[in-house]
């Protein structure tokens, strides 16, 4: 599992083999894996469990519901960031891993203690959920982007930029946009995704102080 984890962190999802796997471990078959896993769908349940292992998760909740969600949100980005592959394949498998249900747990027990319902608390988590996960997909879709037409290279990305502005002034009914290109600024992506963070964190904590209304 550990040689299928750092194949996928180096190469990404595509070298992901059987047999790839099997070179790397150096003494095994491609069929032999086959004894320890039952196929590659099996694999994936192992990895995936074995990277949600890597988040932090308090023995209790610390008291203060939004940091102790906030803190959670933080650390599985950070994991995210390390296995790339994760935001992609966790949604194409059961959360079954039981480190992936105790996550969950501690979420639902973060959210149920502050009044919510078990079925309000699964949607609030799964909403925090999606803003990791999705988060962490796009920038991972976007650091392939870099790499394939150079834009990791901050020559070419500028040039980029003005390629596009060229475009935005030749279009003529996009100023806002024409007058950002020329002047790009902006929050980092860390930034954006806290922003983001907060106003649902916001949004959820409007949610508990009206519990009638779950």
């Amino acid at each position: 599992m550990a040689a299928a984890i750092a194949l996928a962190d180096e190469a990404g999802l595509g070298a992901m083999t059987m047999k790839a796997i099997a070179v790397r471990l150096g003494d095994y078959s491609p069929m032999a894996l086959y004894r320890y896993v039952h196929n590659k769908e099996g694999l994936v349940d192992l990895m995936l469990d074995a990277a949600t292992a890597e988040i932090p998760l308090p023995a209790r909740p610390g008291g203060d519901w939004r940091s102790d969600l906030y803190g959670l949100a933080m650390d599985s980005r950070r994991m995210t960031h390390r296995h790339p592959w994760y935001a992609q394949l966790v949604h194409t498998r059961p959360p079954a891993g039981p480190h992936m249900m105790r996550r969950l747990e501690f979420m639902l027990t973060v959210l149920t203690g502050e009044g919510a319902t078990v079925a309000a608390a699964m949607t609030y988590a799964a909403l925090v959920d999606r803003h990791i996960l999705g988060s962490g997909l796009q920038e991972a879709e976007e650091a392939r982007l870099d790499r394939r037409y150079g834009l990791d290279d901050t020559a070419k990305l500028v040039a980029a930029i003005r390629a596009l502005h060229g475009l935005a002034v030749a279009d003529g009914g996009v100023p806002h946009l024409a007058g950002w290109l020329a002047q790009p600024t902006g929050f980092t992506a860390d930034e954006q995704f806290a922003l983001g963070l907060d106003f649902l964190l916001d949004g959820i904590a409007r949610r508990l102080a009206k519990p009638a209304e779950e």
